[in-house]
């Protein structure tokens, strides 16, 4: 059975909410939008497992923090701030990093379906080599570069890869919309880590 429209479309209305009245960003609500990315990841299949799991590791960990009180975490960036009074920000298992590998690694799939968008003629590995060279290659050691690089021989061909994700619904115009809808809200992210020193921190 084919879904109704596309495998975007969960995450494109979940965009609509996730800031508050006042303009901040709501935790849950911006946790459940990336667990919403998570099927469109699933269907590189072994090319992205190691993304997924990331992805998927990054949004457990600031979940959980936001469960053990969800009212003081009710907005994104108090957890950050917590962290940052706390003096324990940079740890590798702090809310903070997790906060900003979830941001890069959406960076990343943004730049990556933008170049499906806009480059017709590019292999799936090329579109998603290009993606991670502009985005998260300046963080990561050789090793996770190597890994990522040796992951991306397996990518999916381009057109089966269209077809499963597009559903029943116009899969261009729904890449379009995350490619436009998406970014704001990461690069509130980055300019909010950024305020307190924290965007730049490398892999270990």
């Amino acid at each position: 059975a084919r879904m109704e429209g596309t495998v975007f479309a969960p995450a494109l209305e979940g965009m609509g909410h996730v800031k508050s009245e006042e303009g901040e960003m709501l935790t849950k609500a911006f946790l459940d939008v990336c667990k919403q990315i998570l099927p469109i990841i699933d269907k590189f299949g072994a090319a992205m497992a190691l993304v997924k799991s990331d992805i998927g590791g990054n949004i457990t960990r600031l979940e959980n923090k936001y469960l053990s009180n969800p009212s003081e975490f009710n907005y994104l960036y108090s957890m950050v701030r917590v962290e940052v009074e706390a003096k324990t920000a940079k740890a590798s298992s702090s809310c903070t990093n997790g906060l900003l590998w979830l941001t890069r690694a959406m960076d990343f799939l943004v730049e990556l379906f933008r170049n499906l968008l806009e480059h017709a003629d590019w292999a799936m590995s090329q579109a998603c080599t290009d993606a991670y060279e502009k985005t998260l290659k300046k963080w990561h050691g050789w090793l996770a570069s190597s890994s990522f690089k040796l992951a991306m021989k397996l990518a999916p061909d381009r057109k089966k890869f269209m077809d499963v994700v597009g559903g029943t619904g116009d899969i261009n115009s729904d890449i379009e919309k995350f490619c436009t809808n998406f970014p704001p809200l990461l690069e509130e992210n980055h300019k909010f880590l950024a305020s307190v020193g924290l965007d730049d921190l490398k892999a270990s």
